[in-house]
């Protein structure tokens, strides 16, 4: 029996990746390659990866393994209450859905921003 396992890249872990993190890097072969591991970022987190290490935006949006969530209508109102639009997106997807009844785990090189924060965190620091 496979286990499944939802994980949201964060901004810092999207720039992570491309400084060559080998946790992060682990995590996309691992998704690429492994049925039943899904990785996601959101589209805020990505411009604000992209603005971080510019290429970073057109190098995740090629990589099958990682499925990019639109800011759509319920995002945008979850997004409009908190000050990063980064931080506030990938805790929006995050949440549970009814594809993701247990929500998901969020990957990052910055743990210390999700301090107070109701999510779980998986941290990317060796």
């Amino acid at each position: 029996m496979t286990s499944t396992l939802h994980i949201v890249l964060d901004d810092a872990a999207l720039v992570a990746a491309g400084h060559g993190n080998v946790l992060a890097s682990r995590l996309i072969h691992r998704a690429h390659v492994e049925s039943g591991w899904f990785l996601y970022t959101a589209a805020c987190a990505l411009v604000e990866a992209d603005r971080a290490r510019p290429g970073t935006a057109e190098h995740v949006a090629a990589l099958p393994a990682i499925t990019v969530v639109d800011l759509d209508l319920p995002a945008a109102f979850a997004v409009a209450q908190d000050a990063t639009w980064a931080l506030a997106h990938s805790r929006y997807v995050a949440e549970p859905t009814s594809d993701r009844p247990d929500g998901a785990v969020i990957a990052t090189a910055a743990p210390d921003r999700w301090r107070d924060q109701p999510v779980r965190i998986l941290d990317l620091n060796p």
